[in-house]
């Protein structure tokens, strides 16, 4: 699931945002950084969704 919402990510930013945090405000963010240029809503995306993974992996690893 991780490869495809990165791959969302950078095809259709806001779907990959969207499948990783939900309705937010990083969604609104990401959607009007997509309507500003293609480029600016893929790096955003890929970024939300890299800190979300490396947030999961952080708390799955404390004890």
């Amino acid at each position: 699931m991780k490869l495809v919402r990165f791959l969302l990510g950078i095809a259709l930013p806001p779907l990959g945002v969207f499948l990783t945090v939900g309705v937010g405000p990083t969604l609104v963010i990401n959607i009007l950084l997509t309507l500003l240029g293609w480029l600016p809503g893929s790096i955003h995306a890929v970024w939300v969704i890299a800190k979300h993974e490396e947030q999961l992996n952080r708390e799955g690893n404390v004890y």
